[in-house]
């Protein structure tokens, strides 16, 4: 070797610990961005001569350091766990916030909710069958009967209005799970160019993973690793993206409430296959396709609603049953106290069939005109066991239990998730205090490689102007 290469090496040292924190000071600077992987410059020495020149100086020690790579130091495995978890969490939670709506909008225990207003039709036939000819007492019966059917039908407006939110919802997700998609197909192209040029895309690939994120979180992508880098995301065991090309997803099936509420299916397609379900396994568009299911295959929203037309359609036929054995004060039939307008669900047809007081049959054929031994009967409907009112404190119950059930099942999958969040942080996110350490042992190294420099030069000097000069 000759004397000059120890100019080389220092040099290699100063480039190679310049870059080193170039790489400290972009992880730095990137401490809060979301989603930046921390990256790591990789020095390797460089190897000297097997065999020495003749008249080398140097034992052959090396010719200095150079960067190998730099690295992104995200882990594959921590990776997808939290997209697997994020999968499981973002399911949960669409499940979880639906029956929380639904039990929101019963309103139950309230004074203004459906058990009240029951208890208060009840009561209303009690006073009529206690003062069987008074007006009032009549006239208020019939606004109370009024207030129940205003309130059924209010309660499955309720679960029709969620319903179509969640369809519209969920169309919007499709649309942003098929722009990721774009994106992602887009970023895999560059990527590769760039890397097939021999530079690196480290911040493009924190993109990619963001999105890949993003899609496990809508619908429960999971993804495969190409040789050459490029990253495809799968979707029911089916490509979503492949290398630079993205395929699209669309909602189909039902459209209205009416539909669903009919047995008609809320689905996730392939675009170019409108025949071939997408089979989402999970993230938050298959949470809400659980909830948009028709009532035979345990859509919360519709299974509300055949229980507002059930309870809707009891509280008609026991009451009429009744009712229509009674007499009025004139002595004529009392008919159908309730009627169901018909083309419409039971809990929205429902109405009070009388126009007046006087045509409220309280009594029985015989027993004279003030009799309010039918109404009376009418009356017990409240404590009966199998009675509207019964069925309807079951119903709050088990939704109760299973809004209960359903929220604590998100919660712990969104602890699983913040754990598993924090383990990938842990291991891609910026130290400040480590980067700091190692900016000031890049420093100090260039420094030392800058005092080399400096000795060498000096060596020169007196070699190449001071030899031979002495006794001059």
């Amino acid at each position: 070797m000759s004397t000059f290469s120890g100019v080389s090496t220092a040099l290699s040292s100063l480039i190679a610990q310049r870059q080193s924190l170039d790489v400290a000071a972009q992880n730095v600077a990137n401490a809060n961005t979301v989603g930046y992987t921390r990256q790591r410059a990789t020095l390797v020495p460089v190897a000297g001569q097997s065999v020495p020149a003749m008249f080398a100086t140097s034992p052959g020690v090396g010719q200095g350091t150079r960067t190998a790579s730099v690295d992104r130091l995200g882990d594959v495995f921590l990776d997808a766990k939290v997209r697997s978890a994020g999968s499981s969490a973002a399911y949960l939670a669409a499940r979880a916030d639906a029956h929380t709506t639904l039990e929101k909008s019963i309103g139950e225990p309230a004074g203004t909710g459906l058990a009240g207003q029951l208890s208060d039709f009840w009561s209303g036939w009690a006073d009529v069958a206690n003062g069987s000819d008074q007006g009032a007492a009549r006239a208020v019966l019939l606004e109370r009967g009024t207030a129940v059917a205003t309130r059924l039908a209010t309660l499955y407006s309720d679960a029709r209005t969620q319903w179509q939110q969640a369809r519209s919802t969920t169309s919007a997700l499709v649309d942003r799970v098929n722009t990721a998609a774009e994106s992602l197909a887009g970023l895999n192209e560059q990527i590769l160019a760039i890397e097939n040029s021999g530079g690196t895309a480290h911040e493009l690939a924190d993109q990619r993973d963001l999105l890949v994120t993003e899609l496990a979180g809508l619908v429960g992508a999971t993804t495969r690793v190409r040789q050459n880098g490029q990253v495809d995301v799968l979707v029911g065991g089916n490509a979503l993206v492949t290398g630079k090309d993205a395929s699209r997803l669309a909602v189909a099936g039902a459209g209205s409430f009416a539909q669903a509420t009919g047995g008609q299916a809320v689905s996730v397609v392939w675009a170019d296959r409108p025949d071939q379900p997408a089979g989402l396994e999970g993230g938050r568009v298959a949470g809400l396709l659980s909830v948009l299911a028709p009532p035979d295959r345990g859509g919360l929203l519709t299974e509300a609603a055949a229980g507002y037309d059930a309870l809707a359609t009891t509280i008609a036929d026991q009451v009429n049953a009744l009712h229509r054995g009674a007499v009025t004060p004139g002595g004529a039939p009392g008919g159908d106290f309730f009627t169901v307008t018909a083309g419409q669900p039971p809990a929205l047809g429902l109405t009070v069939a009388l126009t007046s007081g006087a045509q409220i049959g309280a009594g029985t054929a015989g027993a004279g005109a003030y009799d309010g031994s039918v109404a009376t009967r009418i009356a017990a409907l409240g404590a009966s066991a199998d009675g509207p009112d019964a069925r309807w404190r079951s119903a709050v119950a088990d939704l109760g239990v299973r809004t209960s059930g359903a929220v604590s099942r998100a919660t712990v999958a969104g602890t699983a998730l913040a754990a598993a969040e924090q383990q990938q942080l842990a291991g891609a996110s910026v130290d400040l205090d480590e980067e700091t350490v190692s900016m000031l042992a890049f420093q100090r190294a260039y420094e030392g490689a800058a005092r080399v420099l400096t000795a060498i030069d000096e060596m020169l000097d007196t070699l190449i102007n001071r030899t031979g000069i002495v006794g001059r």
